[in-house]
């Protein structure tokens, strides 16, 4: 029987640079999308997958995302005050049980890699979830519990993908495979992993976003700090090294999928998650409609 996904890891430490200036004094995971901040969509789809521990693997001055899950004595107080009680519960809703929200730093800016290494003895020797906030799912069930299902049926390593078109391999982790049915919600046993591959050399365009259940061998891998594309620890080359040590797969998960580091996407979030809420969706589509011509 595989074990239990109960932690996951949250790697928030980059600077957010594609969003300057909004991400100066920011950090680019409080982004809000609709009405909550990316960090929380991000916690709540690990809940959602019967996750219990959080943990946030951030930098110096990155403090905020954390803050977001803490409670505020005056905040509540002034809430209450002036009667707000659905504002006090969407407050209060958010708030991991006690003790559950922990936090790490990574130093230095050095790679995926390293910022899931900095959380090894806070995962200990166990499997763990990794959830790249940014990486936004649209679906009916939540991205990382679609995974966690398979999961229980495999065991092993699972990653999240989707196909990308050949031109934008150089930007993701590719997989290598040796048979692909392309169905939704199907397994794809992995060969082989290769880091931000020009086009030209790309085994596939089946590229992993930001979802990952990992085995904790994955640390043994990238304690030697070996360096890849960008001169970076990348988390694609550890687990290019565990393929062939037990069950590897990639899930073609269900929903759809918006890169919010980048503004079209962020934009094209927003647009989407509040077209699945019946309290807002008629007025944005009728903007959507009149600014469309």
């Amino acid at each position: 029987m595989s074990r239990p996904i109960r932690k996951a890891v949250f790697p928030v430490a980059g600077l957010g640079t594609r969003f300057l200036p909004a991400t100066k004094v920011m950090p680019k995971e409080m982004l809000v999308v609709v009405d909550k901040p990316l960090i929380q969509w991000a916690v709540e789809e690990a809940a959602a997958a019967g996750c219990t521990d959080f943990i946030f693997v951030t930098s110096r001055g990155k403090s905020m995302q954390v803050d977001h899950f803490d409670h505020h004595e005056e905040l509540v107080q002034v809430l209450t005050q002036r009667g707000k009680k659905a504002e006090l519960e969407a407050v209060e809703a958010i708030l991991p049980p006690d003790g559950r929200v922990i936090s790490t730093r990574q130093p230095r800016a050095l790679g995926l890699g390293h910022a899931v290494w900095c959380a090894k003895r806070i995962v200990g020797d166990e499997p763990f979830a990794v959830i790249l906030p940014d990486d936004m799912v649209l679906a009916d069930t939540p991205c990382l519990k679609q995974m966690v299902e398979a999961y229980n049926r495999t065991g092993g390593s699972v990653v999240g993908v989707m196909d990308v078109p050949r031109e934008h391999t150089r930007r993701y982790g590719i997989l290598d495979v040796a048979a692909d049915d392309r169905r939704e919600g199907s397994l794809v046993p992995i060969k082989g992993l290769v880091e931000k591959p020009a086009p030209e050399n790309a085994p596939s365009t089946l590229s992993i976003i930001g979802r990952y259940i990992l085995q904790p061998e994955i640390f043994d891998h990238l304690e030697k700090g070996e360096r890849g594309a960008g001169g970076e620890i990348q988390l694609t080359d550890a687990m290019a090294r565990m393929i062939g040590q037990g069950p590897f797969h990639g899930y073609r998960f269900r929903g759809t999928r918006y890169d919010c580091g980048d503004k079209a996407g962020y934009i094209a979030a927003n647009l989407a998650f509040a077209l699945e809420r019946p309290d807002l969706a008629p007025a944005v589509r009728a903007h959507v409609k009149r600014l469309a011509g």
